[in-house]
């Protein structure tokens, strides 16, 4: 996908047998996801969906055009869908697009580099920033609040973090040497 299209849902498993579809919307009004206009794929098919009534919290049903069964809906099932960054709104002060926080350097308060955003994931309580460490080893999750998180710079490319103790100190992320860890496998 090139820079210019923007994740707005993927398409989940069928809903019904009349070609329904349910639908996990990422717009902040999940029902939103149809005003934009047709939705992309990856492999360059282009859908008109209409949402024909909320599921729960962010997912929505839809019916696609040129859908009427469930076999043509299962076909769907995972597909990501894209649209042009022109047809969303632009950002709000203190919100962001979660492409434009990926490859971000992110920098502790006294300036050391620790890596870059490799994703930007939600796991069912909050967003989190996937931080890649700069000196390598496993990621780092940190929640994206003010707390954890508190300068995102998009147009001056930096995102400052204040982690709490240990999460960037050389070697987390493996504690086979720490005394206090307890035992496994007894």
């Amino acid at each position: 996908m090139s820079d210019d299209r923007l994740l707005v849902g993927v398409f989940g498993a069928p809903h019904g047998v009349r070609g329904e579809l349910r639908l996990k919307s990422y717009t902040a009004d999940p029902e939103a996801v149809a005003d934009y206009g047709p939705v992309s794929a990856e492999d360059g098919r282009t859908f008109k969906v209409k949402v024909v009534r909320p599921l729960k919290d962010d997912m929505v049903v839809v019916r696609v055009e040129g859908v009427a069964d469930r076999d043509a809906a299962a076909k769907l099932t995972n597909l990501r869908l894209h649209v042009s960054r022109d047809k969303l709104p632009p950002p709000e002060d203190d919100e962001f697009y979660h492409s434009d926080l990926v490859g971000l350097p992110v920098t502790n308060a006294e300036g050391e580099l620790l890596g870059d955003v490799a994703a930007v994931v939600d796991f069912g309580a909050g967003d989190l920033l996937e931080i890649r460490r700069s000196e390598g080893g496993p990621t780092a999750l940190l929640p994206f609040t003010k707390a954890f998180v508190p300068v995102v710079d998009v147009k001056g490319r930096r995102i400052v973090v204040a982690p709490p103790g240990g999460v960037f100190d050389a070697g987390s992320g493996d504690d086979e040497d720490d005394p206090d860890r307890p035992e496994r496998g007894r």
